[in-house]
């Protein structure tokens, strides 16, 4: 594969600040070819300048791309998803543990009414332009099993069932997640 073949991996973070020890942190610094659309923390809930984000950082990237998103980076893509220009440039996405935000989250995490008002409702239910793949948790406190699972066949992605990885971040035992590399070579083929 040439450097022009190898798509760069471009990481999508949640709704979090950066943590260095987060499995998306540990990744990026692996990766020869990435990109990550900066965190912009819990407080700035505005999807629509996450999504922008998102659209800036593919139009500063050359060739083909994998989104690695996780959480609330994985809603973020779906929304983005509806109206780039580049979504011939994706070769697929890893959407991990996407949340349920059509339901009350636990507390720490933002309201219905919050979540509402910053513009990430409804979230999008139409099949993403590109190959994806959901990567699910059977204990994750944001997202139930089944309802992230139907949310992925809404998407038009694979169901990747985890088992019980909980959030699938450093709280849940998750800095260093090596399946995701297995993953983008996956969606990269």
């Amino acid at each position: 594969m040439t450097q022009a073949d190898t798509p760069t991996v471009l990481i999508v973070p949640g709704l979090r600040d950066h943590v260095s020890e987060h499995w998306q942190t540990l990744l990026a610094a692996r990766l020869p070819q990435v990109r990550s659309v900066p965190p912009m923390g819990r407080e700035d809930l505005d999807c629509a300048a996450r999504v922008q984000a998102i659209e800036r950082e593919m139009a500063a990237t050359q060739g083909p791309v994998v989104i690695v998103a996780h959480s609330g980076g994985c809603v973020m893509v779906a929304h983005w998803a509806q109206a780039t220009r580049y979504a011939a440039a994706v070769r697929g996405a890893l959407l991990a543990t996407p949340p349920d935000f059509d339901r009350s989250m636990p507390a720490g995490y933002p309201s219905l009414e919050m979540l509402q008002a910053g513009g990430w409702l409804p979230v999008p239910r139409t099949r993403l332009p590109f190959p994806s793949l959901v990567a699910a948790s059977r204990n994750d406190p944001l997202g139930a099993f089944e309802r992230v699972a139907e949310l992925a066949e809404q998407w038009g992605s694979e169901l990747l069932d985890l088992g019980e990885v909980g959030y699938l971040n450093p709280a849940s035992g998750y800095g260093d997640w090596p399946m995701a590399e297995a993953l983008i070579a996956r969606l990269d083929r």
